[in-house]
C-alpha cells in the first residue's frame, strides 16, 4: 500500500476496469426493480464547468447508492446538439456547425469520463444524429395526421441577430434568450403543435408531481394559466362585425365604457377608419418592438389610440370607442378587452389619460364610490349598482347570475380560458430537424412518406450565417417532386426548435438502438418513467412543460404508457464565485488581482458580488485544473459538501483543500493501522471500549442512509462520515479490538463510495477484498449495536453548561442527581452555595439551581 494518496494514480486504474468490465452497462432485467436516474443532457458547448461537475456529481451519488441497494439502475448521458449556439460558433470560427459540434462532445466527453461517473456510455447520442431524428419526423408525420401539427399564419417572437423566431418562453425581458439582442414582431408563416389539447391534462396532473419542488410546479399552474369566465359579443356600430371578448370579471361588464383591442388583433385596422390610419399604423409600429412583460406590468405607461370605430355594449345599449391599448396581448384570451375603469386599474389608468367615462357598478361595504373623486380602481368585492335587474346582489352571486344571463339571451357563453398557447416550433435556422413537408403548387403542403423518412440535414451547404437558412439555397435539398402529383415541389426549409429533441430524449436513451421505431415498447415500459431527474429551475417552464406534452403525444400515438414522464425532479443551485472588477478594464481574472489593486493599472480593485461562475465574469474555475491538482474525487466531494444540492454553491478554494486533506485523512489512517487489520473475515468485537466505536460505526451508516436516500442531504452526510473518522482516529485500544477498528474503516470507505468511488475502490482492495465495493451492497446498520449501556448527559448550574457526565442508562434520578453534583466540574460552582432545586430532564441534562 503506498503511504500517499496518488489521485491520478488511482482515478486512471478504476476508470479503465470499469470500462473494461463494463461495471454500468444494463439491460432489462424483469426480476430486479429497476431505476432510471437521469440528468438533463448537456449542450455541447466545448467545456465542462463546475455546473457540471456539480450536477452530474448529485446525480452519480444517486445513481451508485441505488446500485448497492440492489436496483438496476440505468444512468445515461448523452447531447442536446442542436441549436443556434452551434450556427453563432461556426460562424464566429468560420467552421460548420456540425464539426464544431462533434469535436466539442469528443472533448466533453473526454471531460466527463475523467470525472469517473457511472454512465452507461453504450447509450449514447446526440439530438443532432440521423437515427435520433428520423424518429422525431415520424412522430411529427403522426401528429401532422391527426391536427395536432398544423402551419398559419401567426405574429411571432423575431431575433434579427440570430434571423430565427423564439417561443415566448424563449423571449427573457424582450431579448433573446440566446444572444440576448432585442426581439420584436413579426408576421410569419409558422409551424404549431398543440399544446393547448393538453391545457386541462397538464394542469390537472400538476397535483399528482408529488416529488417535484412547489416552485417549478407553480411556475407551470401560472403559465398554463387556467381561468374560468365568459366569452362576449359586442357588435361593431354600422357593421355585421363584432369584437368577442373573454373576461372572468362578467360581474362588471355594466361598466364596460370602451373597448381595448391588442395592436396585434386581425381587426385592428379592419375596424379603423380612414381618418385614423396613420396614426394607428404608427401606433402598432411602435408597439411590435415594446417589451410584453413592460407592455402588461403594473408600472409600465399605459398608451393607446382610438381607432376611430365603436362598438356597442350588449347588455347596455351603451356605444363604446374601440381603441388599440399597448397592455392588452393577443397571448391571451382573445385579444379584446371590455374596459371598465372603475373596477381594473389599468383601464382606469387607461381611461384618465384619454379621459374616457368610468361607470361605479360594485359599491364596496359602507361606502359609496364616485367616479369624479377616484384615485384608483375598486378590484374587491361589493353590492352590484347601476346593473339594471342585478343591483343589490353581491358581486360574486351576480357573476353566476350574468353569466345565466348571458347564455340566456344569445349574447355569450361560459367558458373556460389559457394563458397557456399553441407551441411554436418553426425556427429559421440551419442546425437543426428538417420538417418533413414537400410544398407542391397544386397539393399544398403534403407530408413526406414514412418510407422516405429519414429527411436527411445536409451537411454540404455553404454555411455563412448570412442571409437566413442556407437550406433555401441548397438545390438538392429544396428541389424534389411533389409525393402525390410527382410535380416539381420544394421542401420546407425551417426546422424545429431544438426544444423538440428535449422533449423525448429521456425515452430514447431506454431503447437508443432500437430500428424499428422511435421506441421499443418492452424497453419503455421496463424503465419509464424517470425515478429521479436532475436540472436546473430555469427549465421549469420550457423544457419540463414540453417533456410533459410530448410524453402525453407519444402515450396517444400509442408508444408510450405513461402519462408524466418525470416521477422525482431535483433543482440544483448554481455554482457562485467572487468576482472583481475595476474601472479600466472592467471584469479581472483573480490572479489579475493582488493587494486589492488591479495588476494592470495599480487602480484599486473591486471585489464584487459572488455571481454565477461566468467566462464573462471572469470567475470561473477549470475542471480540470482542478482535477490535475487534486483529483477528481476531490472535485466531486467539494461539490457535494459545499452546499445542499438545491442551493447554490460558494465557491471556496479552502474548502477544496479540505476535501483533500480529509481524503488523505482517511487514506493514512488505514495505512498507519494496516498492520493491525487482519483479514476480511475479522469480526467486530462488542465489549468494552470496542461497543462505543461499533455505536459511532452503526449511527453513522443510519445518517448516511436516511440523508442520501431521498433527502439528498449529502453535505450533512459527508459530515457524518467525518465524524466518524474522528472517532476512529479517537479510539486509542486499536490493538486491542482490531475487528471493530476494521468494521469501522470498512464502513467508512463503502459509505464513502458514492461520494468518491475511485479512492473507495482503491481503499477496498487495499483492505484485502478480492470482490469489488459493488458487490457487497450498501452497508445495513445492526440494530442492537444502537443499543447504549451508557449515556452522557449534560450538566448545567444556575442554565449554564459546566460539565458533561456519563450514566448507565438504567440508572435512577437520584443516581444521575449524584453522579452529576459529584463531579469535580460541577463541585466547584457548589462551594458555599445552597441546593435550591435539582431537574433532570431524562437521558438529556440536569440543572442545579443554587444561590
Amino acid at each position: 500500500m503506498l503511504e500517499r494518496f496518488n489521485a491520478a494514480a488511482i482515478e486512471e486504474k478504476w476508470q479503465r476496469i470499469w470500462d473494461e468490465n463494463n461495471t454500468f452497462k444494463v439491460s432489462v432485467d424483469n426480476d430486479r426493480r429497476k431505476f432510471y436516474l437521469l440528468e438533463m443532457f448537456p449542450y455541447p458547448s466545448g467545456r465542462i464547468h463546475m455546473g457540471h461537475v456539480r450536477n452530474y456529481s448529485i446525480g452519480d451519488v444517486i445513481s451508485r447508492f441505488k446500485r448497492l441497494q440492489g436496483f438496476n439502475v440505468l444512468h445515461p448521458m448523452g447531447w442536446d446538439a442542436f441549436g443556434m449556439p452551434a450556427e453563432n460558433a461556426a460562424i464566429q470560427h468560420g467552421t460548420h456547425p456540425a464539426k464544431w459540434t462533434y469535436e466539442n462532445i469528443a472533448n466533453m466527453r473526454k471531460q466527463i469520463r475523467k470525472l469517473g461517473f457511472s454512465y452507461d456510455w453504450d447509450r449514447e447520442f446526440a439530438t443532432c444524429d440521423v437515427d435520433y431524428y428520423r424518429w422525431e419526423q415520424l412522430v411529427f408525420l403522426r401528429m401532422f395526421e391527426q391536427g395536432r401539427a398544423y402551419k398559419k399564419t401567426s405574429a411571432v417572437n423575431w431575433c434579427e441577430s440570430c434571423q430565427t423566431v423564439l417561443a415566448n418562453e424563449q423571449v427573457d425581458d424582450n431579448c433573446c434568450w440566446r444572444c440576448d439582442n432585442d426581439v420584436t414582431q413579426k408576421e410569419l408563416d409558422q409551424w404549431f403543435f398543440k399544446i393547448t389539447d393538453y391545457a386541462q391534462e397538464l394542469l390537472d396532473e400538476i397535483d399528482n408531481l408529488t416529488g417535484w419542488p412547489e416552485s417549478v410546479l407553480t411556475m407551470q399552474r401560472n403559465w398554463i394559466g387556467r381561468s374560468v369566465g365568459c366569452e362576449i359579443d359586442f357588435p361593431v356600430v354600422d357593421s355585421t362585425l363584432s369584437i368577442r371578448v373573454f373576461t372572468t370579471r362578467q360581474d362588471t361588464l355594466y361598466g364596460a365604457t370602451f373597448m381595448s383591442l391588442a395592436p396585434e388583433h386581425p381587426l385592428a385596422l379592419q375596424l379603423t377608419t380612414a381618418e385614423q390610419r396613420d396614426v394607428v399604423t404608427a401606433f402598432i409600429e411602435k408597439v411590435r418592438t415594446q417589451d410584453k412583460i413592460n407592455r402588461t406590468s403594473d408600472e409600465g405607461e399605459k398608451e393607446g389610440v382610438f381607432t376611430g370605430a365603436c362598438c356597442i355594449n350588449p347588455v347596455t345599449g351603451r356605444k363604446m370607442p374601440v381603441y388599440l391599448a399597448n397592455f392588452v396581448l393577443m397571448d391571451y384570451g382573445t385579444g379584446a378587452v371590455m374596459a371598465v375603469p372603475t373596477h381594473d386599474q389599468r383601464d382606469f389608468e387607461f381611461a384618465t389619460r384619454y379621459q374616457l367615462d368610468k361607470i361605479v357598478v360594485i359599491q364596496p361595504e359602507g361606502e359609496t364610490l364616485d367616479p369624479a373623486t377616484m384615485t384608483a380602481a375598486w378590484t374587491g368585492t361589493g353590492k352590484m349598482v347601476h346593473s339594471k335587474e342585478f343591483d343589490g346582489l353581491d358581486n360574486e352571486t351576480a357573476k353566476i347570475r350574468i353569466a345565466d344571463y348571458l347564455t340566456a339571451e344569445n349574447i355569450g357563453e361560459r367558458c373556460i380560458n389559457f394563458r397557456l398557447r399553441d407551441w411554436g416550433v418553426s425556427r429559421q435556422r440551419y442546425w437543426g430537424t428538417p420538417i418533413p413537408i414537400i410544398y407542391c403548387p397544386d397539393c399544398g403542403a403534403v407530408p413526406v412518406p414514412e418510407a422516405d423518412l429519414p429527411v436527411v440535414l445536409p451537411v454540404d451547404v455553404a454555411f455563412s450565417g448570412a442571409g437566413g437558412s442556407p437550406l433555401a439555397k441548397c438545390a438538392d435539398f429544396l428541389n424534389v417532386p411533389c409525393p402525390q402529383c410527382g410535380r416539381a415541389a420544394r421542401r420546407e426549409t425551417d426546422t424545429f426548435d431544438t426544444f423538440v429533441e428535449s422533449s423525448w430524449y429521456f425515452a430514447r436513451f431506454t431503447c437508443p438502438d432500437h430500428a424499428a421505431g422511435p421506441l421499443d415498447t418492452a424497453a419503455a415500459d421496463y424503465w419509464l418513467p424517470v425515478d429521479q431527474y436532475i436540472g436546473g429551475i430555469e427549465h421549469a417552464v420550457m423544457h419540463l412543460l414540453y417533456a410533459r406534452f410530448f410524453t402525453k403525444i407519444l402515450r396517444d400515438l400509442g408508444m408510450l404508457k405513461l402519462d408524466e414522464p418525470f416521477a422525482n425532479l431535483l433543482t440544483q443551485g448554481m455554482v457562485c464565485k467572487e468576482t472583481f472588477s475595476c474601472p479600466e478594464h472592467g471584469w479581472l481574472y483573480p490572479e489579475e488581482v493582488a493587494g486589492g489593486k488591479c495588476l494592470k493599472c495599480g487602480c484599486p480593485a473591486v471585489s464584487g458580488r459572488t455571481e454565477k461562475m461566468s467566462k464573462s465574469k471572469k470567475n470561473v474555475v477549470d475542471p480540470d485544473n482542478l482535477i490535475a491538482q487534486y483529483g477528481a474525487d476531490t472535485a466531486r466531494l467539494f461539490s457535494l459538501f459545499a452546499a445542499p444540492p438545491e442551493k447554490d454553491l460558494e465557491w471556496n478554494e479552502q474548502g477544496v483543500e479540505g476535501c483533500f486533506r480529509f481524503l488523505n485523512r482517511v487514506w493514512r489512517v488505514v495505512y498507519d493501522n494496516r498492520h493491525l487489520l487482519g483479514g476480511p473475515e475479522l469480526c467486530p468485537e462488542t465489549e468494552g471500549e470496542a461497543r462505543k466505536l461499533r455505536f459511532d460505526t452503526h449511527r453513522t451508516i443510519n445518517k448516511v442512509t436516511n440523508d442520501i436516500d431521498g433527502r439528498f442531504h449529502f453535505n450533512t452526510a459527508i459530515a457524518a462520515i467525518m465524524e466518524l473518522v474522528n472517532a476512529v482516529y479517537a479510539f486509542s485500544p486499536k490493538q486491542d479490538y482490531p475487528g471493530a477498528l476494521r468494521e469501522a474503516l470498512e464502513t467508512t470507505v463503502r459509505l464513502l463510495n458514492p461520494f468518491v468511488p475511485h479512492f473507495a475502490a482503491e481503499l477496498w482492495q487495499e483492505l484485502g477484498h478480492e470482490r469489488g465495493l459493488d458487490e457487497y451492497g450498501w452497508p445495513v446498520c445492526d440494530p442492537a449495536a444502537l443499543v447504549e449501556d451508557d449515556r452522557v448527559i449534560v450538566v448545567q448550574v444556575n442554565g449554564k453548561v459546566r460539565s458533561k457526565i456519563t450514566v448507565s442508562v438504567s440508572a435512577s434520578e437520584d443516581e444521575i442527581k449524584a453522579t452529576a453534583q459529584a463531579d469535580e466540574n460541577v463541585a466547584r460552582y457548589l462551594e458555599n452555595m445552597t441546593i435550591r432545586k435539582v431537574i433532570v430532564v431524562p437521558g438529556r441534562l440536569v440543572n442545579i439551581v443554587v444561590s
